[in-house]
């Protein structure tokens, strides 16, 4: 791989598709408008001003790797190390422009199959050197961030050659991936058969298959699907202890549930290796379509009739006022002012846009249509729908847009039962606002539950030259302890635990979880050599 490109790879969300997706003037005067002057951006930096430190393995250890995977797969030169340092936050791509403070793992290991991924591990083991399993490297919350914790040395374990569809069992409804697969590749090869993960979350485009079971992914369309947890149907893993596999059945009642302590373990018990995932027919057509409702409390009402009626779509989104607001303005044009004219027009003053999304024949469409139509919902028709399809994914480019203009941004999520919904929304609101100067607050709820939803929070500020860092993080604290105070919510619903949620793990599960969690982390990793301070372990 080229220095350079592999170091770019981690400086921007998609820069081999062209880089940021640049905002129109119009957006540009609307925001500043809104969060205030900017101040001049600072670039990615190049591979030149980062002060890379000597790879710290020691030579019996590299020896080892090199027995385990062969000399060309374990690389230690500057730039692969770069590539795989850290994940794709906020506050990891402002350390790729204000260089400084980045982990950088003593060498990169790219094992071929799950056996040399064991074998890797136990070398590790044998030299007591930390791994971290790197799969897109897209987590948000320090998840793949190289912390050595005690040991000497750490490598990142890098899973992209473990690529393959291993088997389809159509009658079963069943495939085997190994867990580096990438969304779009675990689509192609579904596709051949017929087939369809129906797993699409932001990250799709990089994100893999191990890492969405790793951190317990949700997908934009896990009202129809499930979240992916739900489609894991059994994992094989590589752990110091030895091979681990689970999921033999459907359904079992042989005590506790192994399979959904290894998903969601985040690398701190094993690697894992192969995931087993339920799979759907791909469906003939799909249908996006959009409504607009009256406020934020009447949108929630209505997604939540939907959900506890059982007429949710595959996809279910419902985006606030100031979201909706933002939406409208990175739009512009003639189409957004007959939008407003025409919700004007039917006393619609605080819009909150709401996206359907239907996979195949959607029986429950017309049902859901009727208790829109009777809470009121002005249909916008397919147009909005097949918009949001269109750019369903490119957050993060515009993500890397305004950094580049010099814009704090950055997202937060959580979950709650409906009861407690508009607390959590007020008082997360209410801590962002208290923490940035003049930030847009905006909020959606993408997955929603019998018992209550997700809520998705995205901030833009203008950035502080002088303290990027610790503005962000004073934000992301005060937004983290609102959640988590009094047990609002879980401090995460998606994005996982990683290094930056952990200091609120325990108020969630309590001393007894984390008691369990260090039990299953000494019986899988009784070295500790596996993902060194990730979970809180």
């Amino acid at each position: 791989m080229n220095d350079t490109a592999d170091h770019r790879l981690r400086s921007a969300w998609t820069p081999e598709a062209g880089g940021a997706a640049a905002l129109p003037p119009h957006a540009v005067r609307w925001l500043t408008r809104r969060i205030g002057p900017l101040s001049p951006a600072a670039p990615a930096a190049p591979a030149s001003a980062f002060v890379v430190p000597p790879s710290r393995l020691p030579a019996a250890a590299r020896a080892a790797l090199v027995d385990a995977v062969g000399a060309g797969h374990v690389l230690d030169g500057e730039s692969e190390r770069l590539g795989r340092a850290g994940g794709m936050s906020y506050l990891d791509l402002l350390r790729r422009r204000y260089p400084g403070g980045l982990a950088v793992p003593d060498a990169v290991v790219v094992p071929g199959d799950p056996d040399e991924v064991q074998r890797v591990v136990d070398a590790c083991v044998a030299h007591d050197v930390g791994v971290v399993p790197f799969g897109g490297g897209t987590s948000v919350v320090g998840g793949v961030a190289a912390l050595r914790g005690d040991k000497a040395a750490v490598i990142a374990l890098d899973l992209e050659r473990l690529d393959r569809l291993v088997s389809v069992d159509r009658t079963s409804r069943l495939a085997v991936f190994q867990a580096g697969v990438r969304g779009p590749d675990a689509q192609r090869l579904l596709a051949a058969h017929g087939l369809t993960l129906g797993h699409v979350p932001q990250s799709f485009e990089r994100a893999t298959l191990g890492g969405f079971a790793a951190t317990r992914s949700a997908g934009q369309a896990s009202s129809g699907y499930g979240r992916f947890e739900d489609m894991v149907q059994g994992v094989r893993l590589a752990t110091p202890s030895g091979p681990w596999r689970l999921g033999v059945a459907p359904a079992s009642a042989a005590g506790p549930n192994l399979r959904a302590l290894a998903v969601g373990s985040e690398g701190t018990l094993g690697v894992i290796t192969e995931v087993t995932v339920r799979v759907r027919p791909s469906p003939e057509r799909e249908r996006y379509e959009g409504f607009v409702l009256r406020g934020w409390q009447h949108a929630t009402e209505v997604v939540r009739a939907l959900a506890q009626n059982g007429l949710l779509a595959d996809v279910t989104r419902v985006s606030d006022v100031d979201e909706t607001e933002v939406t409208l303005a990175l739009k512009g044009g003639f189409a957004t002012k007959a939008l407003r004219r025409y919700l004007a027009a039917r006393r619609v003053h605080e819009p909150c846009l709401l996206i359907l999304g239907w996979h195949g024949p959607a029986p429950q469409r017309a049902r859901a249509l009727r208790l829109l139509k009777a809470a009121g919902a002005v249909p916008l028709g397919r147009a909005p729908g097949e918009a949001w399809r269109h750019g369903r994914f490119s957050g993060p480019r515009q993500r890397d847009a305004l950094l580049d203009l010099g814009v704090c941004v950055e997202t937060l999520e959580t979950a709650t039962h409906w009861s407690r919904l508009r607390e959590l929304y007020d008082e997360v609101r209410v801590a962002l606002h208290g923490a940035l100067d003049r930030p847009v607050v905006m909020c959606h709820i993408s997955h929603a539950y019998e018992t209550g939803a997700s809520l998705y929070f995205t901030v833009l500020a203008a950035r502080d030259p002088h303290d990027p860092f610790g503005q962000w993080e004073r934000a992301k604290r005060a937004a983290s302890e609102a959640i988590s105070e009094r047990g609002r919510g879980t401090i995460t619903h998606h994005h996982a635990v990683g290094v930056d949620h952990a200091p609120y793990l325990r108020a969630e599960i309590g001393d007894v979880g984390v008691s369990v969690l260090a039990a299953a982390k000494q019986a899988a990793d009784p070295k500790g050599v596996l993902n060194p301070g990730k979970l809180g372990l």
